[in-house]
């Protein structure tokens, strides 16, 4: 349920934000390490604009009520830019395509229990 809900958010980001162009001498040379540290600064960034929206949610304090699921969906167009910017590096980085493939795959199943864990850091 929470998957199909986060792909009509990620298809929703994609059209919005539209693809980026990248200036001439982008394509630098850069180590694995070098990839993933950029990678993983916007990734960050990302997770914390989501925690920190799912956290001002009143919704949030009224768990396990709330699904954190739906809590989630709702952050993530508050969050387009972060989002965005983690999906446009990781093209940049991996490959085109790879940055979606990322946010539907492995960011999403790792996502709740990111969020929780700052989101609970924010409620107290």
């Amino acid at each position: 349920m929470i998957l199909s809900k986060l792909a009509g958010a990620a298809l929703m980001i994609s059209v919005a934000a539209g693809p980026t162009i990248e200036p001439d001498g982008a394509n630098v040379r850069l180590s694995l390490a070098q990839k993933n540290a950029a990678v993983q600064a916007l990734m960050r960034s990302a997770t914390e604009c989501i925690a920190r929206t799912v956290a001002a949610d009143p919704r949030f304090r009224q768990a396990p009520h709330t699904e954190l699921g739906d809590l989630i969906v709702a952050s993530v167009p508050s969050c387009v830019g972060p989002v965005r910017a983690m999906i446009n590096a990781y093209d940049r980085h991996f490959g085109d395509g790879t940055g979606e493939a990322f946010f539907m795959g492995p960011y999403l199943d790792a996502l709740p229990a990111a969020v929780t864990t700052l989101a609970v850091d924010r409620k107290d």
